[in-house]
């Protein structure tokens, strides 16, 4: 089985074994469990700076090959909360960074303690996420959004069919940057006008594509590169101008290239921004149920979907002007 995530030669073997077990037993994507040996690494990295078994003061360059599970078996809750304030205070790291790390330990303890009995106590078993701000998404106007659509259907952009569709598709199905990046063109089918994503969590969904998302993928078809394509790239919807398969990175060169031809500011939007902008504007103009919207964009929760309940100012204008004594005057 080919190994997805990095540096394993330099992991202890039971922080291996979790890896394999996040991949294979949890079914758990490739940058998951990317981001668990990442997050777990640096964890224990801290514990040997923590219990003063290293001289090195800069904790990303401490080995932890030869830590065991004796060490291991000596963490308690007090550790753990130690290491999130040291990412506080020594990073500056915000809330969210914090809350994942904190997901990660906790599998990563339970995987050690209660699948593999490695352990026998679980220091993480009452580790609790760090509270978060819950704030309102940044995200484009009806107007910003049109006037991004026409900034990208120029006439001088060589890739402006491709470009064209991959802005519209954010615009309109509100899909994540990787879901984007990975789609097939088996994925879709025309008949039914729908299409196939791998979200979060290797789930499989179903999304919908109206007449503009089809008239654009079907324009970016008709030019799209067959010949001397990558053999891993022959079914990628969108490639590169190496003909390979797209990347993360160029999708958000293009998509910042034509933020800035629509004069809209790269620093305020992202292609993040672009998936909220489509949430927003299908709540605030289709009146989509939540619970639709939250089945369209792949949330695990509603609790995360609930927050494009609180960006439209009109709604709660309207509901103010509702109230029954809004034309009482004294």
């Amino acid at each position: 089985m080919k190994k997805v995530y990095i540096n394993i030669e330099d992991n202890p073997d039971f922080l291996n074994a979790f890896l394999d077990y996040t991949a294979t037993i949890l079914n758990k994507s490739q940058n998951t469990v990317k981001e668990y040996n990442y997050d777990i690494n640096t964890f224990l990295r801290y514990i040997k700076y923590h219990f003063k078994m290293t001289d090195e003061k800069d904790i990303k360059q401490i080995s932890i090959k030869d830590m065991t599970l004796d060490t291991i078996e000596k963490i308690t809750l007090d550790d753990i909360h130690s290491f999130l304030f040291y990412l506080t205070s020594t990073y500056d790291s915000k809330a969210a960074t914090r809350a994942r790390k904190a997901s990660s330990i906790r599998v990563f303890f339970n995987y050690l303690c209660n699948k593999s009995g490695k352990i026998k106590n679980n220091p993480a078993q009452n580790l609790e996420n760090p509270k978060q701000d819950r704030r309102i998404p940044k995200y484009l106007s009806l107007e910003d959004s049109q006037k991004l659509l026409v900034a990208v259907d120029d006439e001088n952009d060589r890739n402006k069919e491709r470009d064209y569709a991959i802005i519209t598709l954010f615009l309109n199905c509100g899909m994540r940057l990787s879901e984007l990046v990975g789609i097939n063109i088996k994925d879709i089918d025309f008949s039914e006008q729908k299409l196939n994503v791998i979200g979060k969590g290797n789930k499989e969904r179903a999304i919908y594509l109206n007449n503009a998302c089809m008239s654009a993928i079907n324009n970016y078809l008709k030019i799209r590169p067959h010949d001397k394509v990558d053999f891993d790239s022959k079914d990628a919807l969108f490639l590169s101008e190496r003909k390979t398969r797209i990347s993360n990175r160029a999708v958000q060169y293009i998509v910042k290239q034509e933020l800035k031809k629509a004069g809209l500011d790269t620093n305020k939007y992202s292609v993040h921004k672009l998936r909220h902008t489509a949430a927003t504007l299908m709540y605030k103009y289709g009146d989509v149920d939540i619970r639709a919207l939250q089945e369209l964009l792949g949330h695990e929760s509603i609790s995360t979907t609930e927050i494009y309940t609180h960006v439209d100012n009109t709604q709660i204008r309207n509901a103010v002007e509702s109230n029954p004594l809004a034309n009482i005057k004294t």
